[in-house]
């Protein structure tokens, strides 16, 4: 159990803080991670699509969150060396990261759907938010080859569309970016003229800049998004015209308070603490830059996505109920159809008969 003792521990109100961050990025992690769980249980044969894979992002983010939080108190008390360099560092920035890659992906998929026109060989690929992301690419000769590398091959090869692949570059090149500052930190740690602060705080700001500048890509694409889902006059392009537009402004509020928090205070370096006065000030800008800045839009995102797609048995059943009851109404009206010309038929051999015993009269 964690000693509070006075000038090595975080303060009680710092730490309670950071207890209920934990749980709050904890509870979003968990949420993530049972929805992807389902949505794989429900269509296995689907693959890899934009739902299941931001849920995935989403969930990865906010256990990194968890982890930072849960980590920072016990870090202080144990007085941990590494946790106030390198260590502490990596814990900071790489859930940011990820957090930055969901919402850049998310804005490519805007950008797909905005230029659509321009890119009408991939338009059945981008009508929809839960088709597949990922293609199957394997191209076997034969069935019994299918099978094979289906046992042999779990993890499919994946073709990835061309402005997916500058997101995964540029959260790649922030990862190498993240991880040079994180060596220099440590490099800093020795007697040498390296400031691990300052190299730390040079981050921070470039991240923060990133995040304004998405904010603002986000804002002007959901505009141009909106106003083109709003020429289209039915009740489900109305409900996800809202969609976007409270996802754009959601992204546009937390983003920017959260940049500017970073940019005009040391929070997001409090891994770094050494016995810095905390106040009701730094506890509000805490809760503002992470509650605000990631929590919020990660939950408002699960929210958008919460509807699962219907299995792939649920389909065939229907399926196979409709063809059941095609079958049964196709049934009856042959049925009917011979009774009346059973009918008919006693008709005309009644007329037949009567015309005969008249004619014998």
């Amino acid at each position: 159990m964690i000693e509070l003792r006075e000038g090595s521990c975080f303060p009680s109100l710092l730490v309670g803080v950071n207890v209920g961050l934990a749980l709050v990025d904890g509870f979003i992690a968990v949420l993530s991670f049972v929805q992807l769980i389902r949505m794989r249980s429900r269509n296995i044969q689907h693959g890899w699509t934009r739902q299941k894979v931001f849920h995935l992002m989403i969930g990865s983010s906010n256990l990194g969150y968890f982890l930072y939080f849960l980590l920072s108190p016990i870090a202080a008390c144990e007085r941990w060396q590494c946790w106030s360099h390198s260590c502490g560092f990596i814990f900071m920035a790489f859930p940011n990261v990820l957090f930055f890659a969901v919402f850049l992906l998310l804005l490519s998929f805007w950008v797909d759907l905005c230029h659509q026109s321009d890119d009408e060989d991939e338009e059945d690929e981008e009508s929809n938010v839960e088709e597949s992301l990922l293609e199957k690419t394997f191209n076997e000769r034969s069935s019994l080859s299918t099978d094979y590398h289906r046992r042999c091959l779990p993890l499919r090869l994946v073709h990835v569309q061309s402005r997916q692949r500058i997101v995964i570059l540029v959260t790649l090149l922030v990862i190498l970016i993240m991880l040079a500052c994180a060596v220099i930190i440590w490099i800093g740690m020795g007697e040498n003229p390296i400031d691990s602060t300052v190299v730390a705080r040079v981050y921070v700001d470039i991240f923060a800049a990133a995040m304004l500048l998405l904010a603002g890509a986000l804002a002007c694409y959901g505009l141009i998004l909106c106003l083109k889902m709003s020429k289209v006059r039915t009740e489900r392009a109305s409900f996800e015209h809202w969609k976007v537009a409270g996802l754009a402004v959601v992204c546009v509020l937390c983003f920017t308070s959260s940049a500017f928090v970073a940019l005009l205070t040391n929070i997001p370096m409090l891994y770094h603490w050494h016995q810095q006065e905390v106040n009701g000030l730094c506890v509000s800008l805490l809760v503002l830059y992470y509650f605000v800045g990631s929590s919020i839009p990660s939950a408002f995102l699960l929210w958008v996505m919460r509807e699962i797609p219907p299995s792939v048995t649920a389909n065939i059943q229907q399926e196979s109920a409709t063809l059941r009851d095609g079958d049964d109404e196709m049934k009856e009206a042959a049925d009917h159809i011979l009774n009346r010309q059973l009918e008919f038929n006693r008709k005309v051999a009644n007329a037949v008969v009567l015309t005969f015993d008249n004619s014998g009269m």
